[in-house]
């Protein structure tokens, strides 16, 4: 569906003038309904209000789209008006409006006013057009207007996808979470594509599951494929092609030299059956720390499910014996009904399932389905003995090169028994060896060594916590979802596993400083930002709110030798008071969302602001001022 066929010649007002904002969605209101396509306009007027007071629909530049799905409206539809004045539309960038757009839109599941707001999205933030639009003076050139800039559009769209109508390069993005990298990622690869004037298409796995899913076509035909990811992805499907296996941070910080690569064919050719050997051997450390983020990727949400549960019931049970003037006991978390189902029978439970998921996916990772069974088995054990979250990361590497192992064992069995060897041999041998392995040989020796090290973290106290603090709040930002950050992260976690709460708390901290000083900074130090980083800054707010360090990336990345000693010395700071003021957190995740279920939530929250201030304040001092 086009624009010029919901585009009414009635419903288009030129020239136009509004006192406010309110008179402006009258007026456009009673231009929609000369389309006659609205059955009550009072209804459908409402409803455009309501979607207003939801959130401006001004996007910018100039431009408004209000709109509204309603059983009101009996066929979609589109009224226009220009405002040479302009009018006063509550715009994010505080420019008055000058070209309105309203969409109507029936009540049904195809979702039309979606697609038809993307198209308008589009085509309104091209300045020429809505310049173009401005100076028409006649509906009919209005609408020639709308029908050119849309042709050029769609031919730009079949121009890119060529002859074929496949894409030229392909791409996959992922990342432990599934967040923030997997996406940031996609949109520098597609920017840096269009820079080079290279067609590509990149499939997502991220937290919602897999988007934009690459069909065998498009394998077939496709230059090169880019895998940017520190998880296990599907791999079998790209044999025989050409193939660039990197990091998820590439994808985000190198894109211009992976398009370019990838684009002359500058890639080594994919073989699935020997691939992970040949990755392990090129790759080294980068492997291994793919099989540990595939682990915690899959663990995490047992983690934050469980964690949350089980804070929540010590924070029922915490006010009980405030109302009640108790002291608690030993039996706290579950002295209260509600406490004992969310710690006992939920909560507890999803978090038991912890070490024996982050072992089970580690040996997946390595090995594939064989080595799901046995990683848990060995995760399982760590979980009863005495080694905890090192003993079940032990056991992932030792039940998925075990494994690993049996397959090249067996590859000469007779085919007939092919069928045996995943549901027999690997598991009934991968059980024994681990077992033994973990019994008599991990158990002893990790075991000694978690106790060793649970015991100091118990007596730390002071200086020596406070340093703790530093160093795991510092580690958050030095690279911001990468290695780095993920080893101080997996170490709170697996230290929430043994009860060490004060450090899940300082890791947590460390990881929102670095988007909220830059939202701040932003703000207050516009002279240092780009007018685009300035936009996207207050974004960052959210961002660290949730704790989600990477929205710090691409401020990181484009000036990363003062951004990121201002992030590193601020978080280092917030995790040094987090440890002063004792503050404890069971939720490994969640930012200010499970701040009910911090421990000494208010100087948590000093913390937080003292951090993030220093590195506000740092950055305003260190950069330079911004030139566009």
């Amino acid at each position: 569906m086009r624009i010029k066929d919901l585009l009414n010649p009635n419903c288009i007002k030129l020239n136009g003038s509004a006192k406010d904002k309110a008179d402006a969605i009258e007026q456009m209101v009673a231009l929609m309904a000369k389309s006659g396509n609205i059955s009550d306009i009072g209804i459908y007027h409402k409803g455009v209000l309501a979607r207003e007071e939801e959130s401006t629909t001004a996007v910018g530049e100039g431009v408004a789209i209000p709109h509204c799905k309603s059983d009101s409206v009996k066929a979609p539809c589109l009224a226009a008006m220009t405002l040479p004045a302009g009018v006063d539309y509550d715009a994010p960038d505080g420019e008055s409006v000058k070209v309105i757009f309203l969409i109507a839109a029936p009540n049904t599941k195809d979702n039309v006013h979606v697609d038809v707001l993307s198209k308008l999205s589009v085509l309104l933030l091209d300045e020429d057009f809505t310049a173009n639009l401005l100076k028409a003076d006649s509906v009919s050139k209005f609408l020639a207007v709308v029908d050119a800039a849309e042709s050029a559009k769609d031919a730009a769209g079949n121009a890119e996808k060529g002859t074929s109508g496949l894409p030229t390069v392909l791409a996959v993005t992922a990342c432990p979470t599934g967040i923030a990298h997997t996406y940031m990622a996609e949109e520098n690869l597609k920017k840096a594509a269009a820079r080079a004037g290279v067609t590509i298409k990149i499939e997502t796995r991220g937290s919602s599951g897999t988007k934009n899913e690459l069909s065998s076509a498009e394998i077939a035909h496709a230059a090169a494929v880019i895998v940017a990811a520190d998880v296990n992805v599907p791999m079998g499907r790209f044999n025989g092609k050409k193939l660039i296996q990197c990091r998820v941070a590439d994808g985000i910080n190198k894109s211009d030299e992976l398009i370019a690569r990838a684009a002359k064919g500058d890639a080594p050719v994919f073989t699935a059956s020997a691939a992970d050997s040949a990755s392990e051997k090129k790759a080294g450390g980068n492997s291994a720390y793919k099989h540990l983020m595939t682990g915690v990727s899959h663990m995490l949400p047992f983690v934050v499910g469980g964690g949350i549960l089980i804070a929540l019931a010590f924070l029922i049970d915490g006010i009980y014996c405030k109302m009640n003037g108790i002291t608690p006991d030993g039996s706290f978390g579950t002295m209260t009904a509600v406490a004992a189902f969310l710690k006992g029978k939920v909560g507890g439970v999803a978090f038991g399932f912890m070490l024996p998921v982050l072992a089970g996916f580690i040996a997946f990772s390595i090995a594939d389905r064989p080595g799901l069974a046995v990683g848990f088995l060995g995760g399982a054990m760590a979980a009863n003995g005495t080694s905890g979250f090192l003993g079940a990361l032990v056991a992932g590497f030792f039940a998925g090169y075990t494994c690993l192992l049996l397959k090249k064992w067996f590859m000469s069995l007779p085919k007939s028994l092919d069928g045996l060897k995943p549901v027999l041999i690997y598991p009934l041998l991968g059980m024994l060896i681990v077992g033994l392995g973990m019994n008599f040989v991990v158990e002893p020796i990790v075991g000694t060594i978690n106790g060793w090290m649970n015991s100091a973290l118990n007596h730390l106290s002071g200086t020596s916590s406070i340093l703790l603090g530093l160093i795991l709040g510092g580690m958050m930002a030095v690279d911001m979802g990468g290695p780095v950050n993920k080893a101080a992260y997996v170490f709170g976690v697996g230290m929430l596993a043994e009860g060490h709460y004060n450090t899940m708390a300082a890791v947590m901290i460390g990881g929102m400083v670095p988007p909220i000083a830059i939202a701040a900074a932003t703000l207050i130090f516009k002279s240092k930002f780009t007018s685009e980083e300035r936009k996207a800054g207050p974004v960052n707010f959210i961002m660290g709110a949730a704790f989600i360090t990477e929205g710090a990336i691409p401020y990181a990345a484009a000036d990363p030798a003062r951004v990121l000693p201002s992030c590193i010395v601020g978080s280092a700071i917030a995790g040094a008071l987090s440890m002063a003021f004792n503050c404890t957190l069971m939720a490994p995740h969640g930012g200010v969302f499970v701040f009910p279920v911090v421990g000494n939530p208010i100087a948590y929250v000093i913390a937080l602001l003292v951090g993030s201030a220093v590195s506000c304040l740092m950055l305003g001092i260190l950069k330079k001022k911004a030139s566009e």
